[in-house]
C-alpha cells in the first residue's frame, strides 16, 4: 500500500508542477512588466505560457512583438519546461546541499525508470551540467552565424542566446516571424545539432559518458535511440527530397526531418509542401524524440518496441528479443497502450476541433498532432483558431508533454502481485 501511495504522489507531483508553472507564466505574461504590440488576452496568454512550458512552439501571437522582458519570461518557461521542473529543482538541491532526500529520490527514480535507484543522484547532477554546457557551446557557435546574416554584435549575441535555449529545449520559439526561413545554412546546421542534442535524452548521454569513464556496455535503450534517431532523420530527408522533387535543398530536407521530431522550427513554408510531405511530417511528429529528452511524442523507443513486437508476432515468435535480451511482456503492453492512447487523443481532439470550426481535415490532423507531439509546426490554423480551438490545443499540448510519463506512472502504480492464476483460452483474432 505504501508503494502505491508513493507512485501516486510522483504522478501528482509531475502534473501539478507543470500546471503551476503554466499558471505562473500566464500571470507574468499578463502583468505590467510584459507588453505585446497588439495586447494579450487571457486565452492567448494561457496558450503562450502552455506552449512555452510544454516546449511546443505553437503561437497565437508573434514572439517578436513581446518586449524584452516578455521574451525572457518565455525563455525561462522553456528552460524549466524543457529540463523538467522536478529534475531542475532536485539538481539545484543537490548542488546546494550536496544530497537529495529520500522522497525526491524515489519520485525521480519512478519517472526516470530506465536507471536504478542508486544512479538517480548522478543523473540529476548530469542533467544540469549537460544542459548548460550544450547550450553554452550552441550559443558560442550561433553568435558568428547570426553575424554572417548582417546583425550587429549585441543583437547577434541575443539571437544566439534565445535560439540556443529554444532549440536545445526543442521548443521552436523564434523571434523571427517566419521562423528560420531566411537564415543561412550555418544557422540551420547548428540548430539541427542542438535539436538532436536535446532530443536524444539525458539517459543516452549519461550512458555514453559511463561507457568512456568506466568501460561499461551501452544499454539497449541507448542503442535503440541511436538507431531510431539516425533512421528517422535520414529516411525523412530522403522522403522529402523524393516527394518535393528537388524543390527544397538537401539542408532544408534534413532540417524538416529533424525539426518534425518535436522542435517546431521551420526553414520553408509548410503550405508550399506537397500534401504527402505533410503526412510524412505527421508520422515524424507522432514518433517524436526519445525518453528523458526535452522533446515529446510517442518516443523513439516506444515506436521501436511496437514495431519489433509486431515483426516478432508476424514471424510466429512467442517472445520479443532485442540485441540478445528478452523484453518483458509488461514493457510491450505499455508500449502498445501508449500508442493506442496517443492516437485516440489525436483522433478525438481532431474531431472536436472540426466540430467547433471548419478547416481542411489534413490540416487539422497536422495541427493537433503538432500540439500533442509538442512539436510546434503549423500550417496556419493555430493563429486563426477561435477560443474553443485554442483551448483544445492547450489541452493537447499539456497531455502531450505529460501523457507518456504520467500514464506510465499510473500503470506502474496499478501493478500488483497476482496470487491467483486462471485457465488459458485463446481468442479468435483477425
Amino acid at each position: 500500500m505504501k508503494v502505491k501511495k508513493l507512485y501516486i504522489s510522483a504522478q501528482a507531483y509531475l502534473i501539478l508542477t507543470f500546471l503551476i508553472l503554466i499558471i505562473i507564466g500566464t500571470i507574468l505574461l499578463l502583468s505590467p512588466i510584459v507588453t505585446h504590440k497588439n495586447g494579450l488576452s487571457l486565452v492567448n496568454a494561457l496558450f503562450t505560457s502552455t506552449s512555452a512550458v510544454c516546449v511546443t512552439g505553437l503561437t497565437v501571437v508573434n514572439t517578436s512583438e513581446f518586449n524584452l522582458t516578455g521574451q525572457i519570461v518565455l525563455l525561462a518557461l522553456m528552460q524549466l519546461g524543457g529540463i523538467g521542473i522536478m529534475t531542475l529543482g532536485s539538481s539545484l538541491i543537490l548542488f546546494l546541499r550536496g544530497e537529495i532526500d529520500l522522497g525526491t529520490r524515489i519520485m525521480a527514480s519512478q519517472i526516470n525508470e530506465s536507471y536504478g535507484f542508486h544512479e538517480i543522484e548522478h543523473i540529476l547532477r548530469f542533467v544540469l551540467i549537460y544542459t548548460f554546457i550544450a547550450e553554452f557551446i550552441g550559443m558560442i557557435l550561433l553568435f558568428p552565424a547570426f553575424l554572417i546574416d548582417g546583425f550587429n554584435a549585441s543583437h547577434s549575441l541575443y539571437l544566439a542566446f534565445f535560439h540556443t535555449i529554444s532549440a536545445f529545449c526543442n521548443a521552436g520559439f523564434s523571434v523571427f516571424d517566419e521562423s528560420l526561413v531566411n537564415s543561412n545554412n550555418f544557422i540551420k546546421i547548428i540548430i539541427m545539432l542542438l535539436i538532436v542534442a536535446g532530443g536524444l535524452g539525458y539517459y543516452v548521454i549519461f550512458d555514453i559518458t559511463k561507457k568512456f569513464k568506466h568501460k561499461t556496455k551501452l544499454k539497449i535503450h541507448t542503442k535503440i535511440v541511436f538507431i531510431m534517431t539516425g533512421f528517422l532523420i535520414i529516411a525523412g530527408a530522403i522522403a522529402f527530397q523524393f516527394i518535393e522533387r528537388g524543390n527544397i535543398s538537401v539542408i532544408d530536407s534534413l532540417f524538416q526531418s529533424v525539426t518534425a521530431r518535436t522542435a517546431g522550427f521551420n526553414t520553408i513554408d509548410l503550405l508550399s509542401m506537397h500534401r504527402v510531405s505533410l503526412v510524412v511530417l505527421i508520422l515524424l511528429m507522432i514518433i517524436g524524440a526519445s525518453p528523458g529528452s526535452t522533446g515529446g511524442g510517442l518516443k523513439t523507443t516506444t515506436a521501436f518496441l511496437a514495431f519489433i513486437s509486431i515483426k516478432a508476432a508476424s514471424s510466429g515468435a512467442k517472445r520479443t528479443v532485442i540485441f540478445g535480451r528478452k523484453i518483458p511482456p509488461t514493457n510491450i503492453m505499455r508500449a502498445f497502450s501508449i500508442v493506442i492512447l496517443y492516437l485516440l487523443v489525436i483522433g478525438f481532439a481532431s474531431i472536436l476541433f472540426l466540430f467547433f470550426d471548419d478547416y481542411n481535415f489534413l490540416h487539422v490532423i497536422f495541427e493537433v498532432t503538432s500540439a500533442v507531439g509538442t512539436v510546434g509546426l503549423s500550417v496556419g490554423i493555430t493563429s486563426e483558431a477561435n477560443t474553443a480551438g485554442k483551448i483544445i490545443l492547450i489541452i493537447c499540448m499539456f497531455i502531450g508533454r505529460l501523457g507518456p510519463s504520467a500514464f506510465l506512472l499510473a500503470m506502474m502504480g496499478k501493478e500488483k502481485s497476482i496470487k491467483i492464476d486462471y485457465p488459458e483460452e485463446k481468442i479468435i483474432l483477425g
